[in-house]
């Protein structure tokens, strides 16, 4: 096709739209991204890594706050992990809305409101951090900081839509990437206020964030753009749903993600509670975890482009069981050493399965339009829109993971006084991934077998997330 020779990066808006509006959008088109593409592509990816970050931080501050909760605000263990699952509940509940939001109201306007809907958790847990709050106002307040996971979706579907295929594992893995290091930032911060100004201070974490997040809002306003090729299409979404690689792949992302997010909630009460660490002991070990998982994940998304993403969420699923195993050991032997060691090596291989798994999402959608007989701009259109669409209801399943891991390890507790019991099964919840991830991507079937096992680029894009050129 042939390439539009201009691209306003903030064009007049269309009738009956404010802000910011690009009408052209081609990025399988080479002359066009070398062009202008890639540049306006980057600027937004920096602007939403920005806003996503902060939601992050924002979404699992609790996890932290739990660290400051001695016995005088008279909440148990078995109450900390369920404030961190409600927050981990709504979060990926509102993931649905927040990822079909961006083509209704457009990416940079989604992201401004998003943005600064941010504000609202963060000052309540400002009011609230103090003992003797009722146990059903540090619910609310869970509830409300729900919205931070939401903006994941939202941004991972905007991100999408900027980018071509053959970069969609890079682009989106530093996206979620920079994302997910926001769970690690907020530990950081939660150990430098608990060391400086002591447990005793809690609002001063939720007070750090106020002013950033009202950069990020400023940034995202005056910066990014919405995208018109990006229509509201609940036909889109319908056929998401009613596709069964869309629930095949939220499985494998509750393993990876679910994996992520759970963890980095529940890792700082966990040594709490099992190893009897203090806050600040505990706040000392728990950022190094998601900081390096956050760090691999746009590493998976690279590896998914070159070597295909079932093949490597495969192995990263086999050694995410094996590393289960050994925190199975480790809690039963009660070694700290241990157990921090595979637990640090769990979150690192979920950041590369995070990022194999979500490559492997516009490849599949790809191939679907090829199989339709589809091909060219028409296949990519397609892919675009269904992909969008899947990736708000898989990010939304995904993150419901983060949910079952502090119901699991809450009752492990309760149970049998340790996390031993949760990490069995999480250890053969691995192991059926696994299966999965073989069986429908990578075993060999008749008229495909080539393109899912040999080792070179195929020419098609194809359901294990593997493109020519990626």
């Amino acid at each position: 096709m042939t390439a539009p020779t201009t691209l306003p990066s903030a064009a007049p808006a269309p009738p009956g739209r404010g802000g910011r509006w690009i009408e052209e959008w081609h990025p399988e088109d080479e002359e066009f991204w070398r062009a202008r593409g890639a540049r306006v592509a980057r600027r937004n990816l920096v602007c939403s890594v920005l806003s996503e970050h902060i939601g992050f931080s924002v979404w699992s501050m609790y996890a932290v706050l739990a660290l400051f909760m001695g016995p005088e605000y008279g909440v148990d263990a078995a109450g900390k992990f369920f404030l961190v699952a409600v927050a981990s509940l709504v979060g990926a509940v509102l993931r649905v809305p927040y990822g079909l939001a961006v083509a209704r109201f457009g990416g940079r306007n989604w992201t401004v409101f998003s943005a600064g809907l941010l504000l609202l958790p963060t000052a309540a847990l400002l009011v609230v951090m103090e003992p003797g709050t009722p146990y059903a106002v540090l619910m609310a307040v869970a509830v409300l900081t729900g919205v931070g996971g939401a903006n994941f979706a939202s941004s991972m579907t905007n991100v999408n839509a900027f980018y071509p295929q053959r970069l969609k594992g890079w682009a989106l893995g530093v996206n979620a990437g920079g994302g997910n290091i926001g769970v690690a930032v907020v530990q950081v911060l939660g150990l430098v206020v608990i060391g400086t100004v002591g447990a005793d201070h809690p609002r001063v974490l939720p007070a750090l964030y106020l002013p950033l997040i009202v950069v990020a809002t400023v940034w995202s306003a005056r910066r990014m753009d919405n995208l018109a090729p990006v229509r509201n299409d609940t036909g889109a979404a319908r056929e998401a749903l009613r596709e069964p690689h869309t629930w095949i792949m939220s499985l494998l992302y509750v393993g990876t993600f679910g994996s992520f997010i759970g963890y980095g909630f529940a890792f700082g009460l966990v040594l709490q509670n099992q190893f009897g660490r203090t806050p600040l002991q505990a706040a000392s070990l728990t950022f190094v975890g998601p900081l390096l998982g956050s760090l691999i994940r746009p590493l998976g998304g690279a590896l998914a482009d070159r070597l295909g993403g079932a093949r490597v969420t495969l192995v990263t699923f086999g050694l995410m069981g094996g590393a289960a195993g050994v925190v199975v050991v480790a809690s039963v032997r009660q070694s700290l050493p241990l157990f921090i060691s595979a637990f640090v090596a769990l979150f690192v291989l979920t950041g590369v399965g995070n990022g194999s798994t979500y490559k492997m999402i516009p490849g599949i959608f790809r191939a679907r339009a090829a199989e339709r007989g589809l091909s060219g701009e028409a296949a990519a259109e397609r892919a675009r829109r269904l992909s969008g669409a899947a990736m708000a209801l898989i990010g939304a399943v995904g993150a419901l993971g983060g949910l079952g891991i502090n119901l699991a390890l809450r009752q492990s507790f309760l149970t049998v006084g340790s996390a031993t019991g949760a990490f069995v099964a999480f250890l053969g919840y691995y192991a059926l991934c696994s299966l999965v991830t073989w069986a429908v991507y990578l075993r060999p079937r008749p008229g495909r077998a080539a393109s899912h096992t040999a080792p070179g680029p195929s020419p098609e894009p194809d359901p294990a997330g593997r493109r020519a050129g990626g």
